[in-house]
């Protein structure tokens, strides 16, 4: 009996111990994992509602900005509108968001170099869609008519269609039409197109590539590009609707307090055609890439091999930044897991699989259709008709008579069988690329929902254009890519620029991220403390003076939106915002002609500074400059560990930080 109770007594014991032991296992297991912690989805901070400090290192403003401002007004004797015009000039503008915005500017420079009257322009992928909302017709689409043609009155002269007599006689095609390619020089329009323009009275421009005129003029002309400047950021404002629902967005996003990094991925089919990083993606997506790749080697756009080495095209950084790869970017800036992110843009190749790792990383990343109710969304678009149904329909059946009829006269016997009926098709396989792309070799027409959605499109980037100019930091995924083409993210780092040059906009050299990325590919998700140190080190780097003078290089030739400056700025400070040691003689010459800011805003600009409220993160900012600097050291002393990584940063910049 004793023996017993001894036993029961032991395996009591050992399932105690059991149960102690498996709780400690998972009580460690909970609080130990490194990557992969939980985050709430709401904010964390500990403070009052619109009290939270904001950390300069990651929200700004860049102390080296802070003497820009933009100033687009005529500086000399500038020449009105003169009475006699040498007639209209309309215009066809073919292509997406970022080529419409590009072209308008350009033709409102056009007009004024050639005295004619602008009739507004004509946005194609809103005039093919049909059935779309009569309220919104070309132009007021996207723009508001009325502050277009009220903020260019001194300027140009712009009505919105030509006159009834000349109508008909554009219906025949009686008018010349030129066809200009984006880089067109001034002289090309007073040579060429002025003495036909004349004879004609009237002249039809067609634009398809993003634009009718090269983006750097002549020093004599820095007036039309000041014109640019008013057009983009003053005259070219968004219908009311784009902008109410754009600032309900704003205002979402900045409820809890917190500020807002705004994030535009890049990855769009043609782009991504045109680079050759179609083997970045898997299966049906690399087959839809070198589709268009095929179509834009047929039609002269590309003068390269069809198969391309897409791992190489990305190490020299001619392909998009992939939205896990910005995560890592991100963290290693140190913004924390609870950031709002707003993902801009109307397509995402690869979908929603791709932003999965992001969204892992970044709980808090959102868009347009996580913040707005679909009936917001659909006032946007306004009344449409309905397009016809596309329901298939089933095959004509056959009487039990003529099948017979048939039977009989099918041939000499005997027949073989009949074959097997066939899998039965879906509706969505029939639709999209479902339908085409295992069976044809070449891509359907767009269907009328195809037109539509691609005018839709036009009011989704209007309305992540908005949001992103507002945001507290901008991201680009993918910008100056070279082709020639304007692109959403370098429109919105220009505008950005302009409407507050010290605003924290990266700019981010895609070669360099792309060799660190792959130097520590293994270990992304615990990176080495002295990659984590040249990744913040580089990216602080680019918000400033290093970035300005990079982008400078890179963007401004291609596209002068995307970098307006000298021509459209001006400064408060008498000392230059360049450092002579920073720049070469042709930056300096470039740079010369920025001028001090007139004395009224100046007095404007303090009053606003003086009125504004100190600033309560000192301590916070001083503590974390302290910290990269630290990093940065450590980094720099550590020659027993230093990679092909380390060396390649004393390549990049051999100046001090900016800020």
């Amino acid at each position: 009996m004793l023996y017993k109770s001894k036993i029961k007594l032991a395996a009591l014991v050992g399932i105690t111990f059991s149960v102690f032991s498996l709780l400690v296992h998972l009580f460690v297991a909970n609080y130990t994992v490194g990557g992969f912690r939980q985050y709430k989805l709401q904010d964390d901070y500990p403070y009052p509602l619109g009290h939270k400090p904001r950390p300069r290192r990651l929200w700004g403003p860049v102390a080296s900005l802070e003497v820009l401002h933009s100033y687009a007004k005529p500086r000399s004797s500038y020449p009105h509108v003169p009475n006699q015009q040498n007639g209209f000039i309309y215009a066809k503008i073919f292509g997406g968001f970022e080529k419409i915005r590009s072209s308008i500017c350009d033709l409102a420079a056009i007009a004024k170099l050639l005295n004619a009257t602008l009739v507004l322009p004509e946005i194609q992928q809103s005039v093919r869609s049909k059935g779309i909302s009569p309220r919104f017709k070309s132009f007021s689409y996207l723009y508001d008519e009325e502050q277009f043609i009220s903020a260019l009155s001194e300027d140009v002269v712009i009505v919105k269609s030509l006159p009834a007599d000349l109508k008909e006689a554009r219906k025949k095609a009686k008018f010349p039409s030129v066809s200009p390619k984006p880089s067109a020089s001034p002289n090309f329009y007073i040579r060429d197109v002025l003495p036909e323009f004349k004879k004609s009275k009237v002249i039809r421009i067609l634009i398809s590539d993003g634009g009718c005129l090269q983006a750097i003029l002549p020093s004599s002309m820095d007036e039309y590009q000041r014109l640019r400047c008013r057009v983009a950021f003053h005259a070219l404002q968004f219908r009311s609707e784009i902008r109410a629902l754009g600032n309900r967005i704003v205002e979402r996003l900045r409820a809890t307090g917190s500020p807002y990094l705004s994030y535009h991925p890049g990855l769009m089919r043609d782009v991504l055609a045109f680079h050759g990083c179609a083997e970045l993606f898997q299966d049906v997506h690399t087959e839809l890439i070198q589709y268009t790749r095929k179509q834009l080697i047929n039609q002269g756009v590309i003068a390269d091999d069809l198969v391309a080495d897409s791992f190489a095209r990305k190490q020299n950084g001619s392909c998009p930044l992939m939205p896990e790869e910005v995560g890592f970017i991100l963290r290693a800036m140190g913004y924390p897991a609870n950031t709002i992110i707003y993902l801009a843009g109307s397509e995402t190749f690869g979908g929603q699989r791709i932003l999965v790792p992001l969204r892992a990383m970044y709980m808090n990343l959102v868009d347009r259709t996580f913040l707005c109710s679909k009936k917001e969304l659909s006032s946007l678009i306004g009344p449409e008709y309905p397009l016809p149904s596309n329901i298939p329909q089933p095959p004509f059946v056959k009487s039990e008579k003529q099948l017979i009829e048939e039977w009989k006269k099918a041939g000499p016997w005997p027949r073989p069988l009949p074959p097997p009926p066939a899998r039965p098709f879906y509706q969505h396989e029939k639709e999209g690329w479902y339908g085409w792309v295992a069976e044809t070799d070449t891509e359907p027409d767009p269907l009328p929902m195809d037109l539509r959605n691609q005018a839709h499109r036009l009011i989704w980037d209007a309305l992540d254009y908005y949001v992103s100019v507002e945001a507290d930091a901008f991201f680009p995924g993918f910008n100056n890519d070279g082709s020639g083409w304007p692109d959403f993210s370098s429109l919105v780092m220009g505008h950005r620029v302009y409407q507050t040059a010290s605003g924290v906009t990266y700019r981010p050299n895609r070669q360099i991220l792309a060799e660190w990325l792959s130097s520590v590919r293994d270990n992304l998700y615990h990176p080495p403390h002295n990659w984590t140190a040249l990744v913040r080190d580089h990216l602080n780097r680019s918000l400033g003076v290093n970035g300005f003078i990079a982008e400078f290089e890179s963007s401004k030739s291609v596209s002068f939106l995307s970098h307006p400056f000298p021509e459209c700025f001006c400064r408060t400070s008498k000392s230059s915002v360049i450092p002579d040691h920073a720049m070469s003689n042709n930056l300096k010459s470039q740079y010369i002609s920025e001028d001090e800011c007139p004395e009224w805003m100046v007095r404007g600009l303090a009053m606003a500074f003086s009125n504004a409220p100190a600033a309560k993160d000192d301590d916070i900012e001083e503590d974390e400059f302290q910290e990269d600097d630290e990093a940065v050291a450590e980094a720099e002393s550590d020659t027993g560990n230093k990679s092909d990584v380390s060396r390649s940063i004393e390549q990049d910049e051999e100046m001090d930080p900016d800020d």
